[in-house]
């Protein structure tokens, strides 16, 4: 008799952790691996690595981002002070680039993240995605005033911007024509394959020097100007937390919903199953193509042809109740599952960490941040002047500054704003194209015998 409550104690403590205890240990997340599964995935990563046998396969390549990816984000997401100025996307982003730079990251991992990245250009799924799930759930009245009202904010932080970095360098003894035409422009002109290399080019052909030698020249500067876009963009994030008042947590404007719809399912006549979220996800995917064309046929960038595809689309009714509902499912499941692995992948093969370090010099670091700092400063005033929350408008301008769609993604990652992709593209393909439109414009004039 006196061993029957060991026995039950005993059996009791085996039910707690089988399955009990097991059920609570995986859901204890890594981002989002449960935790046996993370331990499990680094595991088999590091057994092939040292195998020698890493597959340059799509379930090895999701696995191994999603692993390096969170893990960053993770370490970033626990550091006081850091994790308020956006370090989960600052580690996810820059960490990978400068472990690739000191070899510290194995080659097979940078080889098959480089093949992966590169040649399906996944990037733009994500963008996709994004874009078009946050325009299809988001209140038609935002795109009719929220998008007009965007371009005063945005042109006004430009112009200013443009005048105070040219200021700032030329004090500072790097002279206006250099401040100006390779520090200050290539931060607003929209990233690298869009702003930096179309720019180089222009550059090359006006000034009659070597192409590559001006695109590494300009490049620091888009690198720079991004990595200050996205700590001010996490610092306004803890700003707003405690200044409530100029924060519309995603809002662009008081009094509308442009972040993404709730979910629909709150309208019991509503109903949301997997086929509406397959439906916009393909939907997505086809504007995406009709942005390609359009790129084709009439040089218009396929984000920013998607961009207004999608608008059109929402604006015109085009699409059911039911199938904005999957949008933002599929807005969502992006938003969560696929940035930072997406951000581990983008610093292993496009952010190059010599040229990061390369401007790291005091003018050029004090001239980058405060042409940043005013694009933003300018778009959070006019914003607040439109009656347009200020920390939304300034984030929108900071894209305006970063590495193209690259850096929209850590900027408004950092913010915790990724409802703003929309805006965020228009900043970064429409701003950056204008931009680099006027600025050899100029050059060309200026450059005459």
């Amino acid at each position: 008799m006196g061993s029957a409550p060991n026995t039950s104690a005993t059996e009791t403590t085996k039910t707690s952790f089988w399955p009990q205890g097991w059920w609570k240990l995986m859901e204890f997340r890594i981002g989002i691996f449960p935790f046996p599964v993370y331990v499990l995935a680094g595991c088999l990563i590091a057994g092939l690595v040292a195998m020698d046998k890493l597959p340059n396969e799509i379930s090895i390549a999701i696995v191994m981002f999603a692993f390096f990816g969170f893990t960053l984000a993770e370490i970033g997401k626990r550091i006081p002070i850091i994790r308020n100025i956006g370090g989960a996307a600052i580690f996810a982003t820059f960490i990978p680039s400068a472990l690739v730079y000191y070899n510290l990251l194995p080659p097979s991992i940078v080889k098959v993240t480089s093949d992966f990245t590169k040649s399906t250009n996944f990037l733009y799924l994500f963008i996709a995605s994004i874009i078009v799930g946050s325009i299809l759930s988001m209140d038609r009245q935002v795109l009719i005033k929220g998008f007009l009202k965007i371009f005063i904010p945005l042109a006004a932080g430009t112009i200013v911007a443009g005048i105070v970095g040219t200021l700032v360098g030329t004090l500072l003894g790097l002279g206006t024509h250099h401040t100006f035409f390779f520090i200050v422009v290539p931060i607003m002109a929209g990233g690298v394959g869009e702003g930096a290399i179309p720019l180089s080019v222009g550059y090359s052909q006006i000034l009659h020097q070597d192409q590559g030698e001006l695109f590494a020249t300009v490049l620091p500067s888009v690198m720079i100007g991004s990595l200050t876009a996205i700590i001010l963009s996490g610092t306004l994030n803890f700003v707003g937390k405690r200044y409530p008042r100029f924060t519309g947590e995603g809002n662009l404007q008081p009094g509308s919903d442009d972040t993404p719809a709730k979910p629909l399912q709150e309208d019991n006549s509503i109903k949301t199953d997997v086929t509406h979220i397959a439906a916009a996800g393909v939907t997505a995917l086809v504007l995406y193509i009709v942005g390609i064309i359009c790129f084709r046929l009439f040089d218009l960038p396929a984000p920013v042809a998607m961009l207004f595809c999608a608008v059109a689309v929402k604006l015109s009714k085009a699409v059911s109740p039911q199938l904005e509902e999957g949008a933002f499912v599929a807005y969502k499941f992006f938003s969560t599952a696929v940035t930072y692995p997406l951000l581990f992948a983008i610093g292993v093969s496009m952010t190059p960490w010599d040229k990061l370090i390369a401007a790291f010099n005091f003018a050029t670091l004090i001239t980058i941040v405060a042409t940043v700092f005013t694009l933003m400063a300018v778009g959070a005033l006019v914003g607040y002047w439109l009656k347009m929350y200020p920390i939304e408008t300034a984030i929108v301008n900071a894209c305006h500054s970063g590495q193209g769609g690259t850096g929209d993604i850590a900027i408004l990652t950092a913010a915790n704003r990724l409802s703003l992709m929309p805006f965020a593209q228009i900043a970064t393909r429409i701003g950056g194209a204008i931009t680099v439109t006027v600025v050899l414009i100029i050059l060309s004039h200026i450059s005459k015998p």
